[in-house]
């Protein structure tokens, strides 16, 4: 069979398509990038926004007009909604996410054991989710409840993928090629702590950098109160991209308080802090939400002196959605809608600002890029785009072809939400 994947939000809903294509290609079965092509899609929902709930639906009316004619929803938000989901025109199935690490050997009618004997080859997935970074589950789940989190709800509590696991999944991804594993989960941070022994997320890593030869090693987002000294330490490791997401929410203690946020204003300043005083080049991005319930004037002011003290390199910006389920949605004081998108255009703004400023200290530098992109030109030459270890969108002119490979590139100027650079010593 010919089958299609994709997924709308995080980065951990990549890497569970990642291991679906995995265990397809496994079962003899191909993936296609045209879904008009495809007996089967499956597509990996999500809810943390009124916005990703709209792109899930739109996206599987999409497959639906485009003729597939057994469409399975998956995720969180068809798991949160199903009743909305079946629905939808050309849903043939719906597995929650309890049910999701055995959605392919279900759909196949296959054991789910067959795919653990040997360690699967990783499968790129081609069309739009084609990544030369494998995402890599570490870890799903959370045990924190920030008052305007739908996803503890749809995923549960924290649960760590077991360590023999993420190596093989590793090893898997650099046999296929890829040259950077970004690890991935809902409350990263958490891996470890629900395993017996109780280990730590510096564990896994350790493990990864002795136990496999995956050339970069990225982390995605980490709660503040989540990262440990000896965490930041490894982050000095050649093969340990030079990054950390760090979500901020807000930078006003009050707002934190009622997010419920398991730090303050004051603890994160100090965090980072630390962090710099090790890696003073490293990028340090975010997550801010404008517009919780009760947000004052007072309040939003405050939060963007200290976001502007911060100098990240990089944010998202997300306006509140009510999510039904979660406890904000009864707050009083709901902030006005054209409040909220006006207060998150100048977040926007704000991050802009310090991204460029954290990009110009670079200018003249040399650094190792991952090529991700390559469009050919005339001549025989191409535009190459890839990400360096600190997280810079580089572009440079590329002969030949280095797709899925590194090199050292010297930056030599700013450009729109990235850099421009010259590949060293470039045959």
């Amino acid at each position: 069979m010919k089958i299609y994947l994709d997924m709308i939000g995080c980065r951990l809903n990549q890497s569970e398509i990642e291991i679906m294509a995995r265990q397809f290609i496994a079962a003899g079965h191909s993936l296609v990038a045209d879904p008009g092509e495809a007996d089967i899609a499956v597509v990996n929902t999500c809810t943390v926004t009124v916005a990703a709930a709209a792109d899930s639906r739109k996206t599987i009316r999409r497959l639906s007009r485009n003729g597939v004619e057994k469409i399975i929803a998956t995720g969180c938000w068809s798991s949160m909604h199903p009743d909305q989901a079946r629905n939808l025109p050309g849903l043939t199935g719906i597995v929650s996410n309890a049910e999701k690490d055995n959605l392919v050997a279900n759909l196949l009618g296959l054991r789910q054991e067959s795919f653990d004997q040997e360690p699967l080859e990783r499968a790129i997935i081609p069309g739009s989710r084609l990544r030369t970074r494998a995402f890599i589950k570490a870890q799903d789940g959370c045990r924190h409840h920030c008052t305007f989190c739908i996803t503890t709800v749809a995923r549960g509590d924290s649960r760590s993928i077991s360590q023999e696991i993420v190596l093989n999944d590793v090893r898997a991804a650099v046999r296929g090629g890829a040259q950077e594993a970004v690890l991935t989960g809902v409350q990263l941070g958490s891996w470890g702590k629900d395993l017996d022994p109780p280990l730590e997320l510096h564990d896994l890593v350790l493990a990864i950098l002795k136990d496999t030869e995956v050339p970069r090693l990225r982390l995605s987002s980490i709660e503040p109160w989540d990262i440990t000294l000896s965490l930041i330490d490894l982050i000095r490791e050649e093969r340990v991209a030079r990054h950390l997401h760090l979500p901020l929410q807000s930078g006003s203690a009050d707002v934190l308080h009622r997010m419920a946020r398991a730090n303050t204003p004051r603890q994160y300043e100090e965090l980072v802090n630390q962090i710099r005083a090790v890696i003073p080049d490293i990028a340090l991005t975010t997550d801010i939400m404008t517009g919780f319930p009760a947000e004052t004037d007072d309040e939003f002011v405050e939060s963007l002196d200290f976001i502007s003290r911060m100098n990240f390199a990089d944010g998202h910006v997300f306006t509140y959605s009510a999510r039904e389920g979660t406890p904000a949605v009864n707050f009083p004081h709901q902030v006005a809608h054209p409040l909220r998108k006006e207060r998150n255009a100048r977040i926007r703004e704000l991050l802009k600002v310090s991204a460029v400023k954290y990009r110009q200290q670079f200018v003249g530098a040399e650094l190792i890029a991952l090529w991700e992109q390559v469009e050919t030109l005339e001549d025989n030459n191409h535009k190459a785009i890839g990400l360096t270890d600190n997280y810079l969108r580089v572009e440079a002119s590329a002969c030949p072809d280095v797709w899925n490979s590194f090199s050292s590139v010297r930056v030599t100027g700013i450009i729109p939400k990235g850099v421009r650079g010259e590949i060293v010593n470039q045959s």
